[in-house]
C-alpha cells in the first residue's frame, strides 16, 4: 500500500498510489474518503471512490502527513554520533519538531537569516497507524505503525550548538520536509537503505540495520512517556554525513519503495 496527500481543485486530498505494470511509473487511482490515520492500520479498507489517475510525478504533492506532533530521534547511528563529536547514547535520545515545521516535497526550505550553519539530515519516518501507550516491554509495534515515508530534519547547526535545548535549532518553518509519500511496502528490520543527495552528488547513505536503536525499541520507549496518536511522526534518526548547505542547494531524500524527497533550499 502507497498513499499520497495532494491539492486538486483547490482542495487537499489523499489517493492511493499504485505502480503501473510494465512502465514502472505510479499513478494516483483512488480518491480515500477519509484520512489514511482513521483507518486503524488498513488503508486499502477505507471508503474510496475512482478518479481520473494522475502520475504522480505531475501532482501537485502536498506533505503526507498531518502529526499531533513529530518525535525524532538523536545520535541513532553511531558514526553520525561521533562525526558530531558526540558520545553514544545509552538510551533514546528525543527532541520535538513542531508540525509547523511540515513542508512538501518540491517545497522550498527556508533558511533563517540568523544562522550561519544549515545542515540536511536525511531519515526514514515512521507513521503510527494505531493509538500507542505505554507498550509493553517485548510488544511487537509492526501492528502500531501505519507505513514509512522520506524525511529531512533540517537543522540550523550553529543554533542547535549555542541553545541548551533545540527547538530552536530543528523547530523553524520549513524545517521538516517529509514525502513524497507513505509506504508500507519497505521493512526497516531488514534494512533499508537511506540516502541524501546535494545538487545530485550522495552525502550520505545508511541502513537502519545499523539503528543503535530498533524501531521496537524506539516506539516502545516513546509510549512509555506520551501517547503516540493515529497519524504521528517518528523522525528515525539521521546516518554519518551530515553537512551545511547553502541557498541554491537542492536536497534530496531517497529511500527505496518510497521515492524521493526533493526540496530547494533558499
Amino acid at each position: 500500500m502507497k498513499y499520497c496527500r495532494f491539492a486538486l481543485n483547490g482542495s487537499a486530498h489523499y489517493g492511493l498510489v499504485e505502480t503501473v505494470v510494465g512502465s514502472g511509473e505510479e499513478e494516483i487511482t483512488r480518491l480515500l474518503l477519509q484520512p489514511p490515520h482513521h483507518s486503524d492500520g488498513d488503508v486499502e479498507s477505507l471508503p474510496s471512490r475512482r478518479m481520473d489517475r494522475i502520475p504522480l510525478v505531475e501532482a501537485h504533492l502536498l506533505a503526507p502527513v498531518q502529526p499531533s506532533k513529530i518525535v525524532c530521534v538523536g545520535r541513532n547511528y553511531k558514526e553520525h554520533a561521533a562525526e558530531l563529536g558526540n558520545e553514544v547514547p545509552t538510551e533514546p535520545l528525543l527532541f520535538f519538531k513542531p508540525p509547523s515545521s511540515l513542508l512538501a516535497t518540491g517545497g522550498t526550505i527556508v533558511r533563517p537569516a540568523i544562522s550561519e550553519r544549515t545542515d540536511y539530515e536525511g531519515e526514514l519516518g515512521v507513521v503510527i497507524g494505531r493509538r500507542c501507550h505505554r507498550l509493553d516491554e517485548n510488544e511487537d509495534v509492526r501492528p502500531y505503525i501505519l507505513g514509512y515515508t522520506c524525511v529531512n530534519d533540517f537543522t540550523a547547526r550553529d543554533l542547535q550548538k549555542k541553545d541548551s535545548q533545540w527547538v530552536r535549532g530543528k523547530g523553524y518553518d520549513t524545517f521538516c520536509p517529509v514525502g513524497p509519500l507513505v509506504s508500507d511496502e519497505v521493512n526497516p528490520w531488514k534494512g533499508v537503505q537511506v540516502e541524501t543527495r546535494v545538487n545530485g552528488e550522495v552525502r550520505q547513505s545508511g541502513n537502519t540495520r545499523d539503528f543503535i536503536f530498533s524501531l521496537g525499541t524506539v516506539i516502545r520507549y516513546i509510549s512509555q512517556i506520551m501517547t503516540l496518536e493515529p497519524g504521528d511522526l517518528i523522525a528515525s534518526g539521521t546516518p554519518e554525513g551530515v553537512g551545511p548547505v547553502v541557498a541554491g542547494d537542492v536536497v534530496e531524500v531517497l529511500i527505496e519503495g518510497i521515492g524521493k524527497l526533493s526540496n530547494p533550499v533558499a
